[in-house]
């Protein structure tokens, strides 16, 4: 696992609206991150959060349909 991963994940998601849609809908972190190791990514919900803290993202996701603001474009 690592934070290179994660990276990865937030780009993959950027260019791909399906994936962005999907993971948007998770509500909680722990979900997200066992979905996202499912689907074949490794990564931890620390890694995430490091991630997230070093970019200035926040996992917190708004509006209808849900939307988070952590995809890298």
């Amino acid at each position: 696992m690592s934070k290179k991963n994660v990276e990865d994940f937030l780009i993959a998601g950027g260019s791909n609206e399906t994936l962005r849609m999907k993971y948007d809908a998770i509500k909680g972190m722990d979900e997200f991150v066992a979905t996202a190791n499912e689907d074949g990514h490794d990564f931890s919900s620390d890694e995430l959060e490091d991630v997230l803290r070093e970019s200035g993202d926040s996992f917190e996701s708004f509006g209808n349909p849900s939307k988070r603001m952590i995809w890298w474009f």
